[in-house]
């Protein structure tokens, strides 16, 4: 049977002093409730999850915020600035910043529009050296670290999945510089989880 909470003697009847749906089962009220709030907190959660997850990559700054020689991310990939212009769109429209941008690892140019106002995202990039001990035939280079700690892990360029550009000639220096017993370090690229070779060094003494 069906009645309204206010039709009966109880605390939720005083507090609202309205209607609720609910039923009666085997002498005990239950109220009708809906489900909209249970959804609303999933969606908060997913939403704070997905935020989370893209945390250690990039960070929030203000579009106007970015000069030339920064960074940016633009359709999810980290690129640094080449060129930016600010111009209006109409009588009543906002400035809006055009950036002209190179992917950070594979070279590729690619543009952007953004309301200078707007919050876009600009990756963390980090180069880190490592020196270089020694290469395998599948292109896999051994590294050290400045505490001594070392890896296997990074390849030359020419044999990752996608070469960036220079990739031949960069992974030549490098072979060329282990057979000669020189000792250098590799510059590598940290951004996105992404990790690359950018260039030599030579150690000085």
């Amino acid at each position: 049977m069906y009645e309204s909470a206010s039709s009966r003697n109880g605390p939720h009847g005083g507090e609202t002093g309205r209607s609720r749906a609910g039923k009666c089962v085997d002498g005990r009220w239950e109220e009708v409730r809906a489900r909209p709030v249970q959804l609303g907190n999933m969606a908060e959660e997913e939403e704070f999850q997905s935020q989370d997850s893209g945390a250690a990559d990039s960070y929030p700054i203000e579009a106007g915020q970015i000069r030339k020689g920064g960074f940016i991310m633009i359709k999810g990939r980290p690129c640094k600035v080449s060129d930016v212009t600010s111009s209006k769109t109409g009588k009543h429209g906002h400035a809006k910043c055009h950036f002209v941008a190179i992917d950070i690892f594979t070279g590729k140019k690619v543009e952007d529009l953004v309301p200078a106002s707007h919050t876009t995202y600009a990756p963390f990039v980090k180069k880190v050296e490592y020196q270089a001990m020694d290469v395998d035939e599948d292109g896999f280079l051994s590294v050290m670290d400045a505490d001594g700690n070392t890896r296997e892990d990074l390849k030359i360029p020419e044999a990752m999945p996608q070469p960036p550009p220079g990739a031949d000639e960069l992974s030549k220096k490098i072979k060329d510089m282990l057979a000669e017993q020189k000792e250098f370090y590799v510059i590598v690229q940290m951004a996105c989880n992404i990790e690359q070779i950018m260039d030599v060094k030579v150690m000085t003494s």
